[in-house]
């Protein structure tokens, strides 16, 4: 039994005149047809057949509308054998549904070749696309597809003004001043060619889902700076003895330092005083520095890339994401993460709760960590209830170790101590890595100050008895109540 097959053909960049005779046959000869829109001069060529607007309507992204229109073709045509499908423009131009439909191993898949916007385009521009070595990118993707390049580009799927608008932040080093060329309805009676500058990119014309831009060069290209950041990493591995010297483990002190420094800088932020982003900006970079030097030392070593790092990150987060990029609906937060740690463990096929927690994170952060996996599982006490009274319990058991004078004891039972600390932390939503800093950091104030009030009383503090050294404590305790 013969596969069920879909035609398909295009309706050219305009009106009638741009549809191929081959095209009006394969029409003329379909008893089943399917149009992407009529929202198109020549989609009155195909009388009675199904246009897919309303899926545009009901989908949550062009993602979506993309596979539900070629699930809906496949099943059309199993039903009935053969169908027609015609879309915009060429079928081989930037039709995501047409590349769904050529890897769908459930039907063949026959394409006529069609007249496309990209030839009325460069007609009205005057170009040659080959000797101008432009660079065709689809306007949904413009700061990925167009990342490194500074011109020439023609940017299709610019339907509306907010895809213009977002085109024109993905290059933030722009000055406002480079040349863009707005091309709508090209083939048509209605055909409007406006020059205007990229400062006015998305407040020129109004964009329907007849326009494409022309940008015959950028001052820098999309994604600039990272991409120049990636080159210097790149030199200096190249270029710096340091640079040179350094492998993955001896920099593991710095990627802990400098994540150490980005948290600092994080705490210090103040909403209402913009300067302090400044040290945020600058921790970033050290730590992303780190990462892009991990990546480099690898790509020396044909070993990975930043590319590969990024694409990673990227593929996990969006299979992590089903109620964004998927069908999964969710009520809130607490779902979210529920439903990341299942595909987490369905990826990562472990077979332990604690499979993939880090131990060489900080102890506190480790014991937190490693107490909340078990709780997963229901090991864990009903409530705070449960773990209090387990401080009483270790606290005698370290000072029974401290009476039988048995180091090793000792400090195991201190581990255990912190441990059950830790347990009532949790509980009472008390992240304690954090608890622990900020009574540090209480402490240190509060002894800078008595600091201050020795050398203004000629004190010295090496040689001051105890009694003296918590008379001063005790005054900046009570200076610091309300």
């Amino acid at each position: 039994m013969s596969a069920p097959t879909i035609t398909v053909v295009g309706l050219g960049p305009g009106d009638a005149r741009f549809v191929t005779t081959q095209t009006l046959d394969a029409i003329a000869s379909a008893a089943v047809r399917f149009v992407r829109t009529e929202r198109h001069p020549s989609a009155h060529l195909l009388p009675g057949a199904v246009s897919f607007d309303d899926v545009y309507e009901a989908a949550d992204t062009f993602a979506d509308v993309y596979r539900t229109i070629a699930d809906q073709l496949v099943d059309a045509a199993t039903q009935s054998g053969h169908v027609l499908y015609a879309v915009p423009g060429s079928p081989l131009v930037l039709e995501r549904t047409v590349r769904l439909l050529r890897d769908d191993p459930r039907i063949e898949c026959t394409i006529l070749p069609a007249v496309s916007f990209l030839d009325l385009a460069y007609a009205r521009l005057g170009i040659d696309p080959v000797e101008s070595a432009i660079k065709l990118v689809d306007g949904h993707e413009f700061a990925a597809a167009g990342a490194g390049c500074s011109g020439a580009m023609l940017v299709a799927h610019t339907h509306a003004n907010w895809v213009l608008s977002d085109i024109k932040l993905a290059v933030e080093a722009a000055t406002g001043d480079e040349p863009v060329v707005i091309l709508q309805r090209l083939g048509t009676d209605d055909e409007n060619v406006v020059r205007t500058t990229w400062a006015e990119l998305d407040r020129t014309v109004e964009a329907d889902h007849l326009t494409c831009i022309y940008i015959p060069s950028l001052g820098t290209p999309v994604g600039f700076e990272l991409i120049r950041f990636h080159q210097l990493a790149r030199q200096l591995r190249e270029r710096c003895p340091w640079d040179r010297e350094q492998t993955h483990q001896s920099l593991v002190k710095y990627l802990v330092e400098e994540t150490y420094e980005t948290v600092d800088a994080i705490h210090a932020l103040d909403p209402d005083e913009p300067a302090t982003d400044d040290d945020l900006v600058e921790e970033l970079g050290d730590l992303l520095y780190q990462i892009e030097f991990h990546a480099t030392i690898a790509e020396q070593e044909g070993r990975f890339t930043i590319a590969d790092v990024a694409r990673s990150v990227h593929d996990k987060l969006v299979r992590r994401h089903p109620h964004v990029f998927g069908d999964v609906t969710v009520d809130g937060a607490e779902q979210v993460v529920a439903n990341w740690d299942a595909i987490k463990r369905d990826e990562k096929q472990r077979t332990s709760v604690f499979d993939g927690v880090a131990s060489s994170q900080p102890a506190l952060a480790y014991a937190y960590t490693v107490q909340r996996k078990a709780a997963k599982v229901g090991f864990d006490w009903p409530d705070v209830h449960g773990a209090l009274p387990k401080i009483a319990e270790e606290t005698a058991e370290v000072i029974e170790a401290i009476t039988i004078d048995d180091h090793t004891a000792v400090g195991n039972e201190i581990g255990d101590l912190l441990f059950a600390v830790v347990n009532v932390a949790r509980h009472l939503g008390v992240e304690p890595e954090t608890a622990l800093r900020a009574a540090a950091h209480k402490f240190r104030r509060r002894f800078e100050l008595v600091e201050g009030l020795a050398r203004e009383r000629s004190i010295d503090l090496h040689t001051a008895d105890l009694a003296a050294l918590d008379a001063m404590w005790d005054e900046v305790k009570r200076s610091e109540q309300p």
